[in-house]
């Protein structure tokens, strides 16, 4: 149980079914350090539903009717102080879901997911975390075309020349899915250094989250042959 005083994670639903919001808002409820403070049925409702309730997190469905969620997440993301997306999907190699994650939302989940793990979800990008594994971006990257692939690997290439070796080193940790401690471990380095360099990526990348630096890294082609 959280004790007194402790802050609750805030979450807005966004999902045109209502069924789905119901059922989330009562499973999210129920956690103790979890408030659902409001919910959305399309995409055309998150930035006044943002800016009247603050969420943290955001649960976004990506098929709506009116502004899908992948519109959505892209403006929502580009705010300031923007809160975490969660993207909700039917289908875990939807094309659609990789470029909500390049537009900067923290990882996904399946809508069949147990409830004790979108939760746990919940609170993993609460605090940082990315919520995504890397066997599944290699997935969903695998439907990219070829065509858009090399061009794509020419253009991530190009940016990661703003790195130096050591970040450069980083960034390849985090698009094998290392945690920071297990950079700093593998690279023989204190985990707050492992932080800095990580601040200091996605400020020369102009990223927003290791989801984005893990992208990239695969793009760039960086992660070719990795276990």
């Amino acid at each position: 149980m959280t004790s007194p005083g402790t802050q609750h994670i805030r979450v807005l639903i966004v999902d045109d079914d209502p069924l789905l919001r119901a059922g989330l808002a009562m499973m999210l409820g129920g956690a103790p350090d979890i408030e659902v403070v409001a919910e959305a049925g399309d995409g055309t409702e998150v930035a006044s539903a943002v800016d009247r309730h603050a969420p943290d997190v955001v649960l976004m469905d990506i098929r709506m009717p009116a502004m899908d969620g992948l519109a959505a997440t892209e403006a929502l993301r580009a705010r300031t102080r923007a809160p975490e997306v969660v993207i909700l999907t039917t289908f875990d190699a939807d094309t659609h879901v990789l470029r909500a994650l390049r537009a900067g939302a923290a990882g996904f989940v399946l809508k069949d997911t147990p409830p004790a793990e979108i939760v746990e979800a919940v609170r993993r990008v609460a605090t940082g975390e990315p919520v995504l594994s890397p066997a599944v971006t290699r997935r969903l990257i695998d439907r990219v075309t070829e065509s858009d692939e090399d061009l794509r690997r020419r253009r991530a290439r190009e940016r990661l020349t703003l790195l130096n070796e050591r970040e450069r080193e980083v960034a390849v940790a985090i698009g094998g899915g290392r945690s920071n401690a297990e950079i700093a471990a593998s690279l023989y380095m204190s985990v707050p250094t492992v932080k800095s360099h990580v601040s200091r990526i996605l400020t020369k990348l102009d990223l927003n989250n290791r989801v984005q630096v893990a992208l990239l890294a695969h793009d760039a082609g960086l992660l070719d042959g990795a276990d």
